[in-house]
């Protein structure tokens, strides 16, 4: 059965309390599955990098509210949503730190996080942040070694390239064992790569429906190549819509189209192996109330399939 997820509000008009926890409870009434929060630091005056899918960075990113800080409101407002990153530029993070901080939000949720790692696309942000840009991939594998390190409740002191963890006692563990589902992003075939030899699953963006299918065909032959079962990798297709009241043209969508176009290009999706679609609303809404009836009309179409 197709998972349906939204963008939990967290930039732009949506940064105020109660319009988190209303949109959350409304949604959460409705029967989405999951509310997911995006990874920013900054946005450049001059950007070095450009945005994903050309353009300026939407002027909404200009606000926007931690990531783990409101997943763990979230946690608190809602009952039954999975609660995901979509996606937590890893490398902006010391792994120790970032341990405690998942392991928190899973505790807090009751074993509601679903965690997705990317490396981010802006040079500017590792900068300022003081991150090297290069090496950004080597960084996240031992990121994700340290995490499970810490997360088996050893004692054991680690050692890697980049990081040294004495022994110690780091009991504050997450509930799902042995960890919260892992989820890596980008297509790169690196990525691909780390996704299929030790992910569980992708966290996937709105590609031509040929292209979708062939990347989670990919990553299901490199699961299987490592002694992995591929049928137990999920694939979570993103999407951020501009939705329109007019039918837009075909090579826009879905990026740009009315919400029965977008909904068809995610059943699209859905057909070509995606199990979850996460559909961000907050570059299109002007409104809590209209961010909370476009998810509805979307939550309608993509139910009946």
């Amino acid at each position: 059965m197709l998972k349906i997820g939204l963008g939990a509000p967290q930039y732009g008009l949506f940064t105020g309390p109660s319009a988190i926890s209303g949109f959350a409870a409304s949604v959460e009434a409705i029967g989405f599955d999951s509310l997911w929060v995006g990874d920013r630091a900054l946005v450049p005056t001059r950007p070095r990098d450009p945005c994903p899918g050309g353009g300026p960075v939407p002027e909404g990113f200009r606000n926007f509210l931690d990531p783990i800080a409101t997943l763990s409101f979230l946690a608190h407002a809602t009952r039954r949503l999975r609660l995901g990153t979509s996606t937590l530029n890893a490398p902006f993070y010391s792994p120790l730190l970032l341990a405690r901080s998942l392991a928190s939000v899973d505790i807090l949720s009751e074993g509601r996080l679903d965690i997705g790692f990317g490396l981010g696309w802006s040079s500017d942000e590792y900068e300022a942040i003081g991150v090297p840009w290069r090496g950004r991939g080597a960084r996240l594998e031992e990121i994700l070694d340290v995490l499970e390190h810490v997360w088996s409740g050893s004692s054991a002191g680690y050692e890697g390239a980049l990081w040294t963890i004495p022994g110690a006692h780091l009991e504050t563990l997450p509930v799902q064992r042995p960890r919260p589902p892992v989820l890596l992003g980008g297509f790169t075939p690196a990525t691909l790569e780390r996704v299929g030899r030790r992910a569980d699953g992708w966290a996937g963006v709105a590609l031509p429906v040929p292209q979708l299918a062939h990347v989670i065909s990919q990553i299901r032959q490199i699961a299987e190549a490592n002694g992995r079962d591929p049928d137990a990798l999920r694939t979570v297709v993103r999407v951020n819509p501009v939705v329109t009241a007019e039918a837009a043209p075909g090579d826009a969508v879905p990026h740009r189209g009315t919400v029965l176009q977008v909904s068809d290009y995610l059943l699209a999706a859905h057909a070509a192996g995606g199990d979850e679609v996460l559909v961000d609303l907050q570059q299109t809404a002007r409104s809590t109330e209209e961010l909370t009836d476009l998810a509805r009309r979307f939550h309608e179409l993509l139910r009946k399939g």
